[in-house]
């Protein structure tokens, strides 16, 4: 059986990219111009019934146009890094990131406040890459992970409490469930009877 071409998919990576990161401005120019903030209480509110719906919100809610700025350069390159090696997979990391780790933040951050911004993502991202490299021993990962932890690897001090006002929880474990997501990944590929197979 012929495996699928590995290539990279240079315009599928772009255009998902492109439309995530075009949804998180949009998103908040309306919040911003139309809607006085109040687009924000869609955000993850810990331990409250309709705080769930944060899990699909509030990736795509921040707080202010510098807080979308912040997170806009590092959600483009970790997650183009993802996407150009597979979009199923992209979508997998994505998925189990917003969930897995909203959830997290739902269940354990104080109550009576609202967390929210694409950082839950970025960090859920730089957790993968990191430790794909890891999992999967392959070079292409190990050298992707290496330069991650080279240019992004500051950001890990986002994962502690030393910032008043920061949602360090969606830092956290958003990190840690990219890290999850990234040993799952790799337990399936290694158990794909056809080992030059991609995942997708």
């Amino acid at each position: 059986m012929t495996a699928p071409s590995k290539r990279p998919n240079f315009t599928g990576a772009t255009t998902v990219v492109a439309v995530l990161l075009g949804v998180m401005w949009i998103v908040e120019l309306v919040n911003q111009f139309l809607f006085r903030d109040q687009l924000d209480y869609l955000g993850i509110q810990p331990r409250s019934e309709v705080g769930l719906r944060g899990l699909l919100f509030a990736p795509f809610l921040h707080a202010d146009f510098a807080h979308l700025i912040s997170n806009t350069v590092p959600f483009a390159v970790l997650s183009f890094l993802i996407a150009l090696r597979s979009l199923l997979r992209f979508a997998a990391v994505t998925l189990s990131v917003m969930f897995g780790g909203g959830f997290a933040v739902w269940l354990t951050a104080p109550s009576n406040t609202i967390h929210l911004g694409a950082s839950l993502l970025v960090f859920g991202y730089l957790g993968y890459l990191l430790a794909s490299g890891w999992y999967e021993r392959s070079t292409s990962a190990v050298v992707v992970g290496v330069l991650v932890l080279l240019v992004y690897g500051s950001l890990l001090w986002g994962v502690l409490p030393i910032v008043p006002g920061v949602s360090w929880q969606s830092h956290l474990f958003g990190f840690l469930a990219g890290l999850l997501a990234a040993r799952l990944l790799a337990r399936r590929r290694a158990s794909n009877p056809y080992t030059n197979r991609p995942l997708s």
